[in-house]
């Protein structure tokens, strides 16, 4: 699957929004995926996790993986699929105290693990995600990603693989001149 082949489901799907957002990031866009809106359909779903996973494979030709794990709420979806195109287990973290957290799965001393998120900007979560699999003795082999608008910035001790690569216009909130020319601000992802 080719970028704008990817692009163009998100379009299709209205998942590709236009106006003045706060990114979980805490920057400012005039675009915002919302992935959800894409993933409600499962077949759309299934065929951006399998492009994803053969995309890693082509690019990955030695990723060995026992374990797929998502931070919540985004990635667990993403997760999911990915985990079933790969045949291997997943597990996930969430959110306690605005801090994630491995609670229901317990991480086997040297499992290997695909790292799975649906949009990454600067990384955050996914990050966190790593230190977690890194505390409790597992590997992290690789990360997959379907929408990455680092725009190369984001990067980890991992390869990173993401199925469209792509750099909206951010800006800092003390600078954004949506804000200034009175642009309501919209939270759409969660924090």
């Amino acid at each position: 699957m080719k970028q704008d082949d990817v692009l163009k489901l998100f379009e299709e799907t209205n998942a590709l929004l236009s106006g003045h957002f706060e990114l979980r990031s805490g920057l400012h866009s005039n675009q915002f995926f919302q992935c959800a809106l894409v993933l409600q359909y499962p077949r759309i779903a299934g065929r951006l996790c399998e492009a994803l996973v053969e995309k890693m494979k082509q690019e990955l030709k030695d990723l060995e993986v026992d374990t797929v794990i998502a931070p919540a709420m985004g990635g667990i979806t993403i997760g999911h699929d990915v985990a079933r195109a790969l045949g291997v287990r997943f597990i996930f973290v969430e959110k306690e105290s605005n801090e994630l957290k491995l609670r229901r799965f317990k991480i086997a001393p040297g499992e290997r693990f695909v790292v799975a998120e649906d949009v990454v900007t600067r990384g955050g979560r996914v990050q966190e995600t790593i230190d977690i699999v890194k505390e409790n003795g597992g590997v992290v082999a690789a990360i997959g990603i379907l929408v990455n608008r680092s725009g190369g910035k984001a990067s980890f001790e991992a390869p990173l693989v993401s199925l469209l690569d792509i750099e909206p216009v951010t800006y800092d909130p003390s600078d954004c001149p949506l804000c200034k020319a009175g642009v309501p601000l919209v939270h759409p992802g969660s924090k």
